[in-house]
């Protein structure tokens, strides 16, 4: 057994949700992406004297919606609070958070690892603004700092330390990713930095109940980097304590070209912060009539959608988890569904032609040029043996070309509807048996595999337009007589 198997690790994720809205938490400076550096700081943002932030009230809908979805606790009477510490992004010296009354309290989101499930416990959901950007790389003596991004709207998730391995921490992730893109209150974007996450992370014994010292670790730009990023602690904190030391509580840094980490500070705890109550901002009352409101216009989620994929449309568990990944790909198939009774088919064509096609093109799809009722037409022209599977790939891709036409328009003039004409099958067939006497020979001896090879000669000959099951059945009666 390996040193390294003798231990359990602790962890707990803070993800940073930045938050959609077109201004900020508190101005009304846009929050548009990529803006040339400094052109969206207004005096709010900045923390010119005599100045008053007010609470952007799409900010608290949004985070209203992530506490329903969680089954958090909705707090009625919401306090922000000053977080005082000092970075040079952070142009005000405090940040404008929750302390004593978080948004949302408790909830759970569900993960599944190896098809076991676990509900992941949230501690609470909070509303908070963000800092600025330092940027170390444009010049090679100074920090230049970017403030377009202080004051964009953010909600910390804060899960309880009940993640047991990186595996698991990958799988919420994942899951909160979805949740939020699925609510539009976030992209999810961690690349660019709208999901952040911060992971705290101890070890212990396997058998003992004691949280020992944790490390924070930052700067994951991706999810497959929290992964690797706590793979990497874990061994390292073993390390330790196998040699005999003992974990300093710290702040590390992940590196993602070599998965090391290093100390950007030690020994930070609450009180370092000396939160107090913000003295501008009044508090922000929420109403049962408010949250009932916002309930009501919620969009579907993907537990809701996979269970409706699963036990009302009787797909399987693959299929259901594929199609619920994406909102967007989602609702595409819950429109295909309302035109066509075939949901395998509906699905395995959106699994299989369409999200390849959106792959190929790296296209979304919202881009994707063929409207449901096509898709549904197809199919019906398949279901109605009116054409075969090799022509309905032809068909979708003309339509790719030319979505204004109908599938039975383009089968008409592609000349691939099939013909159930049994005499014009007699004839595809008499041709090919008389072309292969030995077979039919053999066939009657016994060979009865050669069924296929006679299917596939009458397939080649009428150019695919033979309908499968009746020439199946009339070449079976002229070989078995």
């Amino acid at each position: 057994m390996s040193v390294y198997d003798k231990y359990e690790a602790v962890i707990g994720l803070e993800v940073h949700a930045q938050l959609n809205t077109t201004t900020k938490i508190f101005a009304a400076d846009a929050t548009t992406f990529g803006a040339e550096p400094n052109t969206q700081v207004g005096a709010i943002t900045l923390g010119m004297p005599g100045v008053l932030p007010k609470l952007n009230k799409a900010v608290l809908e949004k985070a209203i919606k992530m506490g329903i979805a969680c089954g958090s606790n909705i707090t009625k009477v919401n306090e922000f609070a000053r977080k005082n510490y000092y970075y040079a992004d952070l142009p005000k010296g405090y940040q404008i958070t929750q302390d004593k009354t978080p948004i949302c309290v408790g909830g759970t989101v569900e993960i599944e690892i190896n098809g076991t499930k676990k509900e992941i416990e949230l501690t609470r959901v909070h509303m908070e603004e963000d800092a600025g950007k330092n940027n170390h790389e444009l010049d090679p003596f100074y920090s230049l700092v970017d403030l377009n991004r202080a004051g964009t709207p953010l909600v910390e998730i804060v899960s309880e330390p009940c993640i047991t391995s990186s595996d698991e921490a990958y799988a919420y992730l994942t899951e909160v990713r979805k949740l939020v893109r699925y609510l539009d209150i976030c992209d999810g974007n961690m690349e660019e930095g709208s999901m952040r996450c911060d992971a705290n992370i101890s070890i212990r014994l396997k058998g003992e109940k004691i949280l020992n010292t944790r490390v924070e670790v930052k700067n994951m730009n991706s999810i497959r980097n929290v992964k690797r990023a706590i793979d990497n602690e874990i061994i390292r904190q073993v390390d330790i304590v196998e040699a005999g030391g003992t974990v300093d509580q710290e702040t590390r840094s992940f590196v993602a070209t070599d998965g090391s980490s290093f100390v950007l500070r030690s020994k930070e705890f609450a009180h370092d912060y000396r939160y107090f109550p913000e003295p501008d901002l009044p508090p922000a009352v929420v109403t049962d009539a408010q949250i009932e409101t916002i309930k009501a216009n919620m969009p579907p989620l993907p537990k809701q959608l996979y269970l409706q994929f699963t036990n009302e449309l009787g797909l399987s568990d693959y299929d259901a988890t594929v199609l619920t990944d994406e909102k967007d790909i989602a609702l595409y198939f819950v429109d295909l569904t309302q035109q066509t009774k075939n949901y395998k088919s509906a699905a395995n064509w959106i699994m299989g032609e369409v999200k390849s096609y959106l792959n190929d093109k790296g296209l979304s799809i919202n881009e994707f040029p063929i409207q449901t009722d096509k898709i549904a037409a197809l199919i019906a022209l398949t279901d109605e043996n009116l054409i075969n599977s090799s022509a309905a790939k032809t068909i979708f891709q003309h339509l790719l070309e030319q979505p204004s036409q109908t599938p039975k328009a383009l089968a008409e003039q592609l000349n691939l509807i099939q013909s159930s004409n049994a005499d014009e099958l007699e004839q595809w067939i008499d041709s090919v048996l008389n072309q292969l006497p030995e077979k039919v020979e053999e066939y009657k001896k016994g060979k009865k595999g050669l069924i296929g090879l006679f299917m596939g000669e009458v397939m080649k000959v009428s150019k695919g337009k033979a309908d499968p099951k009746l020439t199946n059945q009339i070449l079976s009666k002229k070989l078995n007589n």
